[in-house]
């Protein structure tokens, strides 16, 4: 099952186009094998299925892409509550959403060799599942959130640990991204009410990226980035600063956008092999350009020239990612919807 045609930003994604990316996020997340499972072996104990190690999020390759495809499914019924796989989504989702398989997922990282699995990433991820249900005024929402708490509780608990111990922000282009965790943990600290994250996050953003200047944008993208360093910043900062004082910081950071240029930030990556792992991460980066152009774009005057530049640069990252997602092969469906999805349906525009 394809698209019925192509999605644009200036076009509300329709029920067929929900269900197409539903659909692939329904063959994934339970799906066991092949699996990625990141796994720290203490003895012959460690020796389990992933499945046996993670009982929600055992399918999609790996623990986070399974994470962030129960996001996709739940958050396309929100958006999209009659779409033709919404009925598959809702059964599936009551099956996984298993409060004993839950608990077990959070008890795991109650184990000391496991505080740092997918530490921030994964993390994220979680955070923005917990949010998305927590938002969703939908009784079966309602229960899964219910279920999700242990969880959601120790991810925040482990962030809070984890930030003071964090001296310097990861600028990568893949998953420890400092920046893009910041910007899902201060969204979900703002919805939950928990002042505390908030602050941390907060005075931690404002501590690793106020004082950056002159990004080198030609440093950009790396081989297998699925992030642009630089975006995830800027989209971090227009949460933390008021909206002029975010327009200097920009001025300051990307001098060259006021000119309509960021060099090859403007220039949608090349994907050489959707077979590879790694080179199909470029397909992700495309899509990661496009939601943050569109959110960078959202936090500036509607007159700022950049924010006409950044619009027009996404739609081009847009097209160019979607060509990759329903490719047929699961280097890329296991995880590429999910970035479809967060910027069709306009996360960051979300109350």
């Amino acid at each position: 099952m394809g698209l019925e045609a192509m999605p644009r930003f200036d076009q509300p994604l329709t029920d067929g186009q929900a269900a197409a990316f539903s659909k692939l996020a329904l063959g994934c997340i339970v799906t066991e094998y092949p699996n990625k499972p990141m796994q720290v072996m203490i003895g012959d104990q460690s020796a389990l299925t992933p499945r046996q190690l993670h009982p929600v999020f055992y399918g999609c390759f790996d623990w986070h892409s399974a994470v962030h495809g129960h996001w996709l499914l739940v958050r396309l019924l929100k958006t999209h509550p009659e779409h033709p796989q919404a009925a598959n989504a809702r059964a599936a989702l009551a099956g996984q959403f298993d409060a004993d398989a839950i608990r077990t997922e959070a008890e795991y990282f109650d184990q000391e060799h496991n505080r740092s699995f997918e530490r921030m990433y994964g993390w994220a991820w979680l955070l923005r599942l917990a949010v998305e249900l927590r938002t969703f005024d939908d009784p079966n929402a309602r229960i899964w959130a219910e279920r999700m708490a242990s969880l959601e509780q120790r991810i925040v608990a482990l962030t809070l640990n984890y930030l003071p111990r964090l001296d310097w922000p990861v600028r990568t282009g893949v998953h420890p991204n400092t920046a893009f965790a910041l910007g899902q943990a201060l969204d979900y600290a703002r919805t939950s009410g928990h002042a505390e994250l908030e602050q941390m996050v907060i005075e931690k953003s404002l501590a690793f990226f106020r004082a950056d200047r002159n990004y080198p944008i030609d440093y950009e993208p790396s081989g297998e980035d699925f992030f642009s360093a630089a975006l995830s910043e800027a989209d971090l900062m227009r949460r933390v600063l008021p909206p002029s004082e975010y327009s200097d910081w920009l001025d300051d950071f990307l001098p060259s956008l006021a000119r309509g240029d960021l060099g090859p930030l403007l220039e949608p990556a090349v994907v050489s092999d959707v077979t590879d792992g790694k080179i199909v991460h470029l397909a992700g980066l495309n899509l990661h350009r496009a939601w943050t152009m569109r959110s960078i774009a959202g936090a500036l005057s509607a007159n700022d020239p950049r924010a006409k530049v950044l619009r027009h640069s996404a739609q081009e990252h847009l097209a160019s990612g979607l060509a990759h997602v329903f490719s047929g092969h699961y280097e890329g469906e296991h995880w590429l919807a999910t970035f479809a999805i967060y910027g069709l349906t306009e996360v960051d525009a979300a109350p």
